[in-house]
């Protein structure tokens, strides 16, 4: 659990944020952003509601490009266990069982004990994005485990190895087909997902041990995909020769969207299961300069597709090529991470305003608009990556 004393500190962070969108400007120092001589932040005129009880990234305070886990935004879908915070590695069991030719159990002092990767990807929640009061739910952070794959070929695939099944200590009574059953929260991936390297099995978040409330002592770390398939508290890996059909694949997590077919009066409602992370951006900040121009910072991310580019439009203007900041560790290791963005405003003009980025990938996917189809025919709040209009006055 988190101690009384950072819950206070969260608390006070967060009355200083609330402050920031009351006045019509403050320096960004007082705010413990990137301090700049004459700078003042600008408030949005729709700020990002907050709740100093529920930990959620808050953009106007959007600076330090390793997310703060006391701001990473937590999500649990049944109740959470409780595990001794003094829990040793030695104590803390996996089970590895199904299709492997040599299932065993593991102790999470038997996993540290094997090669150590750490990668720097974002978390997030499916739902982010699905309203203004829920835009906060990702962070970037470093995530240090060992490469689930190696486990799983040491442990023997066999022919029939085609999925694998990650469940939780979290359990709860379901009912399935009117009946009640007891279940721990799963979520699978197909073998060759599995096997890829940036697959984790990590006990670290930024250097320190997982907390409570994110998964500790163990988790499942899946770059690129949205958080419900990062399973906290892993306690059983389950190789099966089929696919896996359970609440939080098929049934909860899915999204309803309306596809019309080309050519034909149908259209064709798909359910897909949210697991990839979809391209988007956000603006974060607007700031007045020393000379007087206005600079727009955010971020944008995707699921580890390189991004082509971030665009920003002020009001009804044209679209204009934002400079993606240069990113702070090795190339090879930035696949799954968010970029920092830029745009600077030369000569602003007094009044009511509007910003918006989007975002675009290697492969030509855009951060769609509000009302394009592929929004506004979902019916379904997962994988929302609008576009997100942020207004602003100038005097």
């Amino acid at each position: 659990m988190i101690s009384p004393a950072l819950s206070r500190r969260r608390l006070l962070r967060g009355s200083v944020a609330l402050a920031a969108y009351a006045l019509a400007a403050q320096p960004l120092r007082t705010l413990g952003l990137e301090p700049g001589d004459d700078e003042q932040l600008i408030p949005f005129l729709d700020p990002q509601p907050y709740d100093p009880k529920r930990p959620m990234l808050r953009w106007a305070r959007l600076h330090e490009w390793n997310t703060d886990v006391r701001d990473l935004y937590e999500v649990s879908h049944y109740p959470k266990p409780t595990i001794d915070p003094a829990t040793r590695p030695e104590d803390w069991k996996v089970e590895f069982t199904g299709h492997l030719r040599r299932p065993t159990t593991l102790s999470l002092a038997d996993l540290m004990s094997r090669p150590k990767r750490t990668v720097t990807a974002v978390l997030e929640c499916g739902g982010n994005g699905s309203n203004p009061g829920f835009s906060g739910a990702c962070g970037n952070l470093r995530w240090t485990g060992t490469p689930l794959g190696p486990v799983l070929r040491d442990l023997g695939l066999t022919r029939r190895s085609r999925e694998v099944v990650f469940y939780g200590a979290d359990e709860k009574v379901e009912k399935i087909r009117d009946k009640d059953f007891p279940q721990n929260f799963a979520r699978s991936l197909s073998i060759d997902h599995a096997l890829q390297d940036e697959v984790l099995l990590a006990w670290a978040h930024n250097d320190e041990s997982l907390q409570p409330i994110h998964g500790f002592p163990l988790r499942l770390v899946v770059p690129g995909w949205f958080g419900v398939a990062w399973v906290k508290w892993l306690k059983r890996v389950d190789v099966l020769d089929r696919r896996f059909m359970g609440k939080w694949v098929a049934r909860e997590y899915v999204t309803l969207r309306g596809e019309a077919t080309e050519g034909s009066e149908w259209t064709n409602w798909r359910e897909t299961s949210v697991c990839n992370i979809n391209c988007k951006s956000v603006t974060a900040r607007a700031v007045r300069r020393p000379g007087g121009g206005i600079r727009f910072t955010g971020a944008a991310w995707s699921d580890g597709t390189p991004l082509r580019s971030v665009e920003v439009r002020i009001d009804d203007g044209p679209w204009r090529p934002a400079t993606l900041e240069r990113k702070p560790i090795r190339k090879s290791d930035a696949q799954y991470t968010w970029s920092f963005w830029n745009l600077d405003w030369e000569n602003p003009t007094p009044g009511e305003h509007t910003v918006v980025s989007r975002a675009t990938d290697a492969d030509g996917r855009t951060q769609p608009a509000p009302d394009d189809p592929s929004i506004k025919n979902k019916v379904t709040y997962w994988e929302a990556n609008q576009q997100w209009p942020r207004r602003f006055r100038l005097g």
